[in-house]
């Protein structure tokens, strides 16, 4: 059976500050995405406490959240599962972690539980919307009376889900300006005032805007492992990424008509790549100068393409600065830094890898990152998948 494709892209982003004075966060945050059945699950889990204990519990709690959710399990059964199965803290004598679990299909159709987080807010044409929740008491014996929240809706494009630890809605609890702490009714005043003045404005810029609001309400120091997580229901953000010319020499032209056709922002890389759709279309073709990146040869310049470098070098490098790309990364200036930067900025990332040898690119004296194209390509689209979660295909020609 053909999966339909979605009308939508789930900007996806969670944003976290640890306890004051812990290196790791208590809180976990998890995005699985299941292409086979067409659905993305989140989980955002608060250990006991802070600091590694935290962290251990909240994990568990997250993993086996996911998994029980893959697998279809009743909502109060994955629930005990998760609560039987926690280590005792050996000071308080329970085992405790919250979550919140949403499950959302490439329709829509979504599937929020709740234990013990702040209750989840759902926006939609930059207003709350009440998707109508449910209230089920757990009745065994072990965790009777425990409450779990739950609600199904149909979600559109432009609506937002925000999650979030009670780090948020528990900050600045104590002080002067907040003796109470900022509480879910402030922080809803906040995120909905942001939302009305920036309306489409990225998770990760507006997570990252909660999480600091959060901390200043600390003095700068967070009380509580804070996380704020979003769901962005939006148009998608397109990327063509070329690299190498098609196998046959015959197919040139429909090749470059691909390119030009092309209905979002295009990188080419590869000089004989880029010669070829240059020469096809009759555009401007331009080599740079200026060497941004002493390992790789300067950008060039082409009418409607938003990219155009070298080719397998700035592959091999694209690759080794995805394998150690984390959150603290910052785009530098070289073309392979240039092409991470449109990638983090894309949503469907659609690559056209043309498969013509090189045959400079077999001689085995050359060095090792003059991998074959196509085994280099495949590495970055399953980086792209694993760490920056975009939505990758791939074409051969």
């Amino acid at each position: 059976m053909e999966v339909k494709e979605p009308d939508f892209f789930l900007d996806i982003d969670c944003k976290q500050n640890n306890h004051h004075g812990e290196f790791i966060c208590g809180d976990v945050f998890i995005s699985r995405r299941i292409k086979e059945d067409g659905r993305t699950i989140i989980v955002l889990s608060d250990g006991m406490g802070s600091g590694v204990k935290a962290n251990v519990l909240a994990t568990l709690t997250a993993s086996m959240a996911v998994n029980f959710t893959i697998e279809h399990k009743e909502v109060q059964k994955t629930a005990e599962i998760i609560m039987n199965t926690l280590p005792v803290c050996s000071v308080r004598k329970v085992s405790y972690s919250t979550f919140t679990i949403i499950d959302i299909d490439d329709e829509g159709s979504t599937t929020i539980v709740e234990y013990d987080n702040p209750r989840c807010l759902i926006m939609r044409t930059h207003r709350p919307f009440d998707p109508e929740w449910n209230e089920i008491t757990l009745e065994s014996k072990k965790n009777k009376g425990k409450k779990l929240y739950t609600c199904h809706f149909k979600a559109r494009k432009e609506d937002r889900i925000f999650f979030w630890s009670d780090g948020i809605v528990q900050s600045g609890m104590g002080t002067k300006t907040l003796p109470f702490g900022w509480g879910r009714d402030e922080a809803e005043k906040y995120v909905v005032k942001s939302v009305k003045n920036t309306p489409y404005i990225s998770s990760a810029k507006l997570s990252r805007k909660i999480v600091n609001m959060a901390s200043l309400n600390d003095g700068g120091s967070p009380l509580d492992d804070t996380s704020s997580g979003i769901i962005y229901l939006r148009e998608p953000r397109k990327l063509l990424f070329v690299t190498g010319p098609p196998f046959e020499e015959k197919n040139d032209v429909d090749f470059a008509l691909k390119v030009q056709s092309y209905g979002g922002k295009k990188v080419v890389s590869g000089g004989t790549t880029a010669e070829i759709i240059a020469r096809e279309l009759g555009l401007k073709f331009s080599a740079s100068i200026e060497m941004t990146d002493p390992d790789l040869p300067p950008a060039a310049q082409m009418e409607g393409i938003d990219l155009v470098t070298e080719g397998i070098l700035t592959l091999g490098k694209v690759v080794r600065v995805l394998e150690d790309y984390d959150k603290d990364y910052t785009p530098g200036a070289g073309p392979a830094h240039q092409i991470i930067k449109l990638f983090l900025e894309s949503d469907k990332i659609h690559i056209v890898n043309g498969t013509r040898i090189n045959v400079a690119h077999q001689d085995p004296n050359l060095p090792v990152e003059l991998e074959i194209r196509r085994t280099v390509v495949k590495h970055i689209a399953l980086l792209l998948e694993e760490k920056l979660l975009k939505e990758v295909t791939i074409e051969y020609i």
